[in-house]
């Protein structure tokens, strides 16, 4: 079988236009150890943004959940119509990582113009249940009559972010690890990128940030914000864990040149104050930051660098407002916003 690139289709930037965002609620108290219920005001403040300019489709375990949802989100005025509710069970709430990956065609003569690629998911590497997880995309395919593709590869949506013109960023530190796919090496993996997302080059950068379970995912670090522009996460601390990684993957982010042979625009965000829960450094990062048709959803923190991101983010997008939603309750699931949607994005024809 022919794959998605020699067909014609490729993974869109994130801030193309959207058909819906993808959500899988959460229910696992594991991932939020004696405090899940306190994340709940911040994740529906999340759906009411993102439902002001496009379809918010939910995976719910069972119409109870879809009942208690219904009435959170007409509490906080949500338009329901906006809502649309799926019985998809999960283990998890992680829809980047276990959700579909949308790819569109690159001519009008394709038909469908829109594809689908189930990617294996494994939790990070077998870290924790992931069985209906990895059900979601062939799950959302049938529902939406969509073909799929199946390359048969561990790959998560956190891992990877692209710019819509031939290039995708990601970490060594993750799809490298033995406990993703052990018997691909990086030119094989490097050819699976090519074929399933429909890109040219892959510009790999090194390690993640302290507290991240996923091994050194992309979504914590940087960004494409345009076709030839980054964000990248900074720490000024010397002292900081993540002041020598984050360097380090500056330095090499100033040497990467795009498919065109120019070099990135790089714009500098520090890092917020550290994030400590029960003794444990959590990841949080405002490079986790969500671009939907609305605005542009950051995590914020408490802290004095919540404004300087929301600030230097509003440079980088202009045409869209920059929303800062407290996040602070939510990383005690190791994640943000962006971990936790996946976009589906509008019939490009």
């Amino acid at each position: 079988m022919k794959t998605p690139k020699a067909l014609g289709y490729y993974f869109p930037p994130e801030w193309r236009r959207h058909a819906a965002t993808w959500l899988s609620y959460p229910h696992n108290e594991a991932s939020w150890p004696g405090k899940i219920s306190t994340i709940f005001p911040f994740y529906h403040q999340f759906i009411k943004e993102i439902s002001r300019d496009e379809i918010v489709n939910i995976n719910v375990n069972d119409e109870s959940m879809a009942m208690r949802i219904r009435e959170a989100l007409d509490k906080i005025g949500v338009n329901l119509d906006r809502i649309h509710l799926y019985n998809h069970p999960t283990n998890d709430a992680w829809c980047r990582d276990h959700g579909p990956a949308f790819l569109i065609a690159s001519n009008p003569d394709l038909e469908p113009v829109k594809v689908i690629v189930s990617w294996e998911y494994n939790a990070w590497g077998n870290k924790y249940p992931h069985d209906l997880d990895n059900t979601i995309p062939q799950r959302i395919a049938t529902v939406l009559k969509l073909p799929t593709f199946s390359p048969g590869i561990v790959m998560e949506g956190g891992a990877v972010d692209f710019n819509g013109e031939g290039a995708v960023l990601t970490t060594t530190a993750c799809l490298l690890h033995e406990n993703r796919n052990p018997s691909l090496n990086q030119e094989q993996i490097e050819q699976a990128l090519r074929d399933f997302y429909g890109i040219e080059q892959v510009l790999w950068l090194g390690e993640g940030i302290e507290g991240d379970d996923t091994d050194g995912h992309i979504d914590d670090l940087t960004r494409f914000v345009a076709s030839d522009k980054v964000i990248t996460m900074v720490e000024p601390d010397r002292n900081d864990a993540n002041y020598r990684p984050l360097r380090e993957n500056l330095k090499t982010l100033k040497k990467m040149r795009l498919l065109n042979g120019k070099p990135l625009d790089i714009v500098e965000i520090p890092m917020p104050d550290p994030v400590l829960y029960d003794g444990q450094r959590l990841p949080a990062s405002y490079a986790n930051f969500y671009i939907c048709n609305a605005g542009v959803i950051v995590p914020t923190f408490r802290c004095k660098n919540d404004q300087t991101a929301i600030d230097l983010l509003s440079q980088c997008f202009p045409d869209r407002p920059v929303i800062g939603i407290d996040s602070v309750e939510i990383i005690w699931g190791l994640g943000s916003w962006h971990c936790l949607s996946q976009q589906e994005p509008e019939a490009p024809f």
